[in-house]
Formats: C-alpha cells, sequence, structure tokens
C-alpha cells in the first residue's frame, strides 16, 4: 500500500500522466492473467525521462516471482539492439550501410552472385533477397556461435534481387551481429554490454546464442488444453536476431533513451535513418516497425516470439510513451502483443478489450478425445488382426494402405506446412509446440496404424504357416 500512495503521489506531480494508469495497468494485467491462465509477465511503461511502471506478475516457469528484475527472452526485440550497434559503427566511420556486407565480413559468401551485392542497409531492413523459402532457417542443424550462422549459408541462395523485396528472416539479423563482430573486434555479447546495456545502466541485460543459453527466468509455456505447462525452448540459435534477455526495469531504461532521442549513443541523424523505412516495404525500418494503435495513434513497435515466450515493445514519439511487455507463454496465443494493445488503450484514454480464455481450447479438447478414440480403435485393431487375416489374404492386403497414411503425414508434415505458411520454415519439433495436441493425435495416429499393420500383416504370416 505504501509502495502504491508514493507512486500515486509521484505520478501526480508528473505533467500530463494520469495517476491511475499503474493501478489501472495492473488490474488489467491481473484480469488477463486470471482469463487466460498467463504464468508470469514483466511490464515497463515510461513518459519521457520517467518511469511510470516497471514490474512484474506471476511467476517464472520455475516457480519463483517474476518482478522488475527478472531476466526474460525479449525475442526478435533483440533486432532494434543489434540495428543499433550497427548504426554506432555507422556514426563511427567503421561501417557504410550501402556498401556491401561483404566489404566488411568476407566470410559472408553464399552460392548466388548476386550476395556480393548485400548491403548492410539491406540486412537491417529486411531486403536483402534472403528467406525461408530458399534458406530454410529453422529446420537444417542449428549452429553454436554467429560465425556458425553465417558459414552454414555458403550453400543457400537468395530468393530475390537485393533491395528489391521484403522478406523478414532471422539470419539477416545473424549476419548483422556477426558483422558487429569481426569490424569491432568484440564478441557480440561484449559489444552490446559495453556500447548499450552498460551506458543505458541495463545492468540484468545481456544476449545469448543459443536456447541451452536460458536462464530459469527466461523459460516459458505451452497452453495444452487451457493450461499452461512448462516446457524447454526447442533448440535454436538467436543471437543477433532473438537472444536478447532484459528485465522490466532494464526495458524500461531503453525505452527512455529511444524516447529522448538516444543521448551520447547516437546523432539525431541516425535515430531518423534507424526509424526510416524501405521502400519495397513501408512498415519496416532498421529493427523497428511503424504502425499505429486501435486509436490511431502513430507508433513504433517491435514484437518477439520464442515457441515458449513473446515479447513486444512501442514507442509513442507524439507524446513520448514507452512500453514494453515480456510474457512466458509461447507464440500461438502472441500475450505480449495483447497485453501491449490493452495497456496502449488504457494510455491513451480508453478501455482495452475484456480478455478471454483460451482461443484453442474447443479444438483441444477435440484432438484429446481423437486421440484416446484412435488408441481404442487401435487396440480393437490388434485384438481382431488374426480374424481380419483369416478373411483377407494375397491382394486383399492392399486394403492396409489407409492406415499408413498418418505415418506419411508425419513424416511430410514440415514440408506441407511450409507450402501452407507460405514458404516459412518450421522444424518439425517446433511444429509440436505450434499444434500439441493435433501433432499428439498425429503422432498416435502413425504408431496405432502401424501397430495394426504390423498386427494383421503377423496373423497373414501365422495363417499361411497353419
Amino acid at each position: 500500500m505504501l509502495r502504491t500512495s508514493l507512486a500515486a503521489i509521484c505520478l501526480a506531480l508528473i505533467p500530463n500522466i494520469p495517476a491511475s494508469v499503474p493501478a489501472s495497468v495492473d488490474a488489467y494485467v491481473e484480469q488477463y492473467r486470471a482469463a487466460t491462465g498467463l504464468p508470469g509477465v514483466a511490464v515497463a511503461i515510461t513518459k519521457g525521462s520517467r518511469v511510470i511502471h516497471a514490474t512484474g506478475y506471476g511467476q517464472t516457469a520455475t516457480g519463483e516471482p517474476v518482478t522488475a528484475d527478472s531476466p526474460m527472452a525479449v525475442a526478435s526485440v533483440s533486432k532494434s539492439f543489434t540495428a543499433m550497434a550497427v548504426m554506432q559503427l555507422a556514426e563511427k566511420g567503421k561501417v557504410a550501410l550501402d556498401q556491401p556486407v561483404r566489404l566488411y565480413l568476407p566470410e559472408f559468401t553464399m552460392a548466388d552472385p548476386r550476395a556480393a551485392k548485400v548491403t548492410v542497409r539491406q540486412l537491417l531492413n529486411q531486403t536483402s533477397g534472403m528467406a525461408d523459402s530458399t534458406f530454410r532457417e529453422k529446420s537444417l542443424p542449428q549452429p553454436e556461435t554467429l560465425q556458425g550462422a553465417v558459414a552454414r549459408l555458403r550453400t543457400a541462395k537468395l530468393a530475390t534481387d537485393p533491395g528489391t523485396a521484403f522478406s523478414y528472416h532471422n539470419t539477416n539479423y545473424q549476419v548483422a551481429a556477426r558483422l558487429v563482430e569481426v569490424v569491432s573486434g568484440q564478441p557480440f555479447a561484449a559489444y552490446l554490454g559495453a556500447h548499450v546495456f552498460e551506458p543505458l545502466g541495463m545492468r540484468h541485460s545481456t544476449t545469448v546464442n543459443t536456447d541451452r543459453d536460458l536462464p530459469g527466468s527466461a523459460r516459458g509455456h505451452l497452453y495444452v488444453l487451457g493450461q499452461a505447462v512448462a516446457l524447454p525452448e526447442p533448440a535454436g540459435f538467436g543471437n543477433g536476431s532473438g537472444g536478447v534477455l532484459s528485465t522490466a526495469n532494464d526495458m524500461a531504461r531503453w525505452l527512455i533513451a529511444q524516447n529522448t532521442g538516444l543521448p551520447g549513443l547516437l546523432s539525431p541523424q541516425a535515430v531518423r535513418e534507424m526509424r526510416t523505412p524501405s521502400k519495397p516495404n513501408d512498415e519496416y525500418a532498421l529493427g523497428w516497425e511503424i504502425g499505429k494503435t486501435e486509436r490511431g495513434t502513430p507508433v513504433l513497435e517491435h514484437g518477439g516470439d520464442l515457441f515458449t515466450s513473446t515479447a513486444h515493445q512501442l514507442l509513442m514519439p507524439d507524446s513520448g510513451y514507452g512500453i514494453a511487455v515480456m510474457a512466458n507463454t509461447g507464440l500461438v496465443f502472441s500475450d505480449a502483443h495483447a497485453l501491449m494493445t490493452g495497456i496502449a488503450a488504457i494510455i491513451e484514454g480508453g478501455t482495452p478489450q475484456p480478455p478471454s480464455g483460451s482461443s484453442t481450447l474447443l479444438t483441444d479438447v477435440l484432438f484429446a478425445l481423437l486421440t484416446l478414440v484412435t488408441i481404442g480403435l487401435a487396440v480393437r485393431g490388434v485384438a481382431r488382426a488374426r480374424r481380419w487375416a483369416g478373411r483377407r489374404t494375397g491382394w486383399q492386403l492392399w486394403r492396409l494402405a489407409p492406415y499408413l497414411v498418418p505415418i506419411t503425414l508425419c513424416a511430410t508434415i514440415a514440408p506441407i506446412h511450409r507450402m501452407l505458411a507460405h514458404g516459412r520454415d518450421a522444424a518439425w519439433i517446433q511444429l509440436a509446440y505450434l499444434y500439441p495436441t493435433f501433432m499428439v493425435w498425429l503422432v498416435t495416429a502413425a504408431a496405432a496404424g502401424l501397430t495394426v499393420v504390423a498386427a494383421r500383416l503377423w496373423g497373414a504370416a501365422r495363417l499361411r504357416r497353419q
């Protein structure tokens, strides 16, 4: 109560900041958590050079309370940090944004002569020509380092000519982060620590390479049957594109720096350049997206999704507000984005949409029931295998073919997903995180089908021996 009262008094002294914002945000976040089952979330809200609210709610995947100093994954929000690191090098004259990447990073080679023309700016605004359709970054074996992330491009080709089309592709930012390493002579984590985190007072922030580097506080959950289930993040590499870990307090410092022009870190001209979109996509700049709130307020933002956590940051340049949200649930529900939308509505004087429960609960229940039915049918099929074999011999064994459909679908689900997702890549295990109950049913159906086929063939073989 004392902390809340002091916060209200301080906020009342700040012009144009409603003292009710923190209380309204607290009530909204708790209402959201109660409706959705979201285990834990951290929120930072700033205005100009002041922190309005920075706190945590709920628990981490390891059962610890989420606080304003709990390091959590910010996923692709990391791209804003990588872009800033590159811009700092550009300000020092060590990199020119419109020069080829290979001029500074000779190891950047691809099985495509057009790669020699890819510029530094095209990496940052995602118009390099690299895309999931020609380089399956998620389903390929994952690298361990930024150097390895660049090395595996040697057999890849571009999807389009550089600078002609936008394609959101994480490898762009992994190459950019490796460029920072080579040009600065420092590991990427050390560079961010010395030139971004330390100057801003972001004492609990860092960047990591792979899922194995995530601390307990940054691990997350999947929603299954309406319940949040703590699970490890699938294997993946994210440094440069999605490896930053930060806290509500640290993200507040980042938002303040962004809304006050990044004094001492970048010049006003460089800040404007970072926020200028490309011709192929007028909504994506250098590590920032350009958009509007539901009420039409212009914003700069960027979201981030891991398979077990999400994050979102948003700046309102006209009013000086900044918001950051980090939630420990996966990308299917995008809890961080939903909370961000609601908090922005509160700041704008509106009322956020009331949160609802899991939108996939009915689907999950149906697939759970289908899994049980599939198991029951498999048991029945095995029990009656000899009787079935006695009625069907020789060419009639082709009737077993439909039982092999699930295993065929299991084996081809990744390329089918790529086709349905317009080329977006995903590994098989990642699909299990995206569609858990469907994949459980599919694997069960595949195992059931194989078991029934094996039992019936064995029954037929025994009859022939008699």
